[in-house]
C-alpha cells in the first residue's frame, strides 16, 4: 500500500514538472522567434556597412586615416586586454553558460599582460568571480533586455579607452547563433578593427564602381564608429538568440525525458494496483472457503 502511494506521488510530481518544462519551452520558443527576427534584420545592414567600409579602406587616400581610426597599436599603448563575455542571466539552458565560461577562461589564459573582464549576464559574472576575476560594472541588463542605446554605452566606453591607449585589444566572447540546433562559443577581435576582406571578382568590381562623396577619410571617420557599435550590438543579439535556442532544446529534452519517466511510472503503478486488487480478491476467496 505504501509503495503504491509513493508511486502515485511520483507520478503527480512528474506531471507537475512536465507542466513547468512545457511552459518554459513555449516561452523560450516565443522569445527565440523574436530574437531571431532581430538578429536576422540587423545582419544585412551590418554586413553591407562593413563591406562599404572595407571598400573605402581599399583606396590609397584612406590608408593613413584607416590606421588612425581602426586603432592600430602604437608603441605607447597599454598592454591591457579587455574581454567582454556575453552569456545569460538565468539557467535552465543546458551547457550554454558553461561553454561560454570555458571559452572565456581559455581566452583569458591565452592573453599576455593584464586582463579586464566585462561579463554581460549574471551567470557568467558569477562563474568568473568564482574563478577569481573581478568584474568592474554590472552590465547584466544588456542581455536581459537588449537595446542598441544601452549596448552602445559600453561599446563607446571601450572604444574611447582604446583610442586613448588605455587598452591594447578588446575581444568579444559570446555564442554565435547559426540555427536553432547550431550555436557555438566564439572569440572575435573587436578592437583593433579588422575590416572585411574584398576578395571576389564581383566585390573588386563593386569597389572600383564606388564614387566617394565626401572624401575617403571623412567617410571612414563617420562609418567606423557605426560599424563598431553595430558589431557590438549584433554580438549581444546573437547571444540572446542562442540562449533562447539552447533553452528551447533543453526544455524539449526535459519534457521528453519526463514523458518517458511518466510512462514507466504509470506502468509500474498499474502493475502494483493490479497486484493489490488480485491479492484482495484472493483474500476474499480464501475467507469464503474457510467458512
Amino acid at each position: 500500500m505504501a509503495a503504491l502511494r509513493e508511486t502515485r506521488d511520483r507520478i503527480n510530481s512528474v506531471r507537475s514538472t512536465l507542466k513547468i518544462t512545457s511552459a518554459m519551452k513555449l516561452v523560450a520558443s516565443a522569445k527565440l522567434r523574436k530574437a531571431q527576427k532581430l538578429i536576422e534584420a540587423l545582419r544585412p545592414y551590418e554586413r553591407t556597412l562593413g563591406e562599404i567600409l572595407a571598400a573605402v579602406e581599399k583606396t590609397k587616400l584612406a590608408a593613413e586615416s584607416s590606421r588612425r581610426s581602426a586603432g592600430k597599436p602604437s608603441p605607447n599603448r597599454s598592454s591591457t586586454t579587455a574581454i567582454v563575455v556575453i552569456a545569460s542571466n538565468s539557467s535552465m539552458c543546458g551547457g550554454f553558460n558553461v561553454n561560454v565560461l570555458h571559452k572565456a577562461l581559455e581566452t583569458i589564459q591565452g592573453c599576455e599582460g593584464e586582463v579586464e573582464v566585462y561579463p554581460i549576464g549574471r551567470k557568467i559574472a558569477d562563474g568568473l568571480r568564482r574563478e577569481g576575476y573581478t568584474c568592474p560594472d554590472d552590465w547584466n541588463d544588456l542581455i536581459g533586455h537588449p537595446a542598441y542605446d544601452k549596448s552602445s554605452l559600453l561599446a563607446r566606453s571601450l572604444s574611447d579607452r582604446f583610442v586613448r591607449g588605455n587598452l591594447s585589444r578588446v575581444l568579444l566572447v559570446y555564442t554565435s547563433f547559426r540555427s536553432v540546433s547550431r550555436h557555438e562559443p566564439v572569440v572575435e577581435e573587436y578592437l583593433p578593427f579588422v575590416p572585411a576582406k574584398v576578395e571576389t571578382a564581383d566585390q573588386v568590381r563593386e569597389v572600383k564602381d564606388y564614387i566617394l562623396e565626401p572624401d575617403a577619410e571623412t567617410l571612414i571617420d563617420r562609418l567606423l564608429p557605426q560599424v563598431l557599435l553595430l558589431k557590438f550590438h549584433a554580438a549581444i543579439l546573437d547571444s540572446a538568440a542562442a540562449e533562447h535556442a539552447a533553452r528551447t532544446i533543453a526544455m524539449q529534452a526535459a519534457t521528453d525525458n519526463g514523458e518517458e519517466l511518466l510512462g514507466e511510472l504509470t506502468l509500474e503503478y498499474n502493475k502494483r494496483r493490479q497486484q493489490k486488487i488480485t491479492s484482495e480478491i484472493l483474500d476474499l476467496l480464501g475467507g469464503d472457503q474457510n467458512r
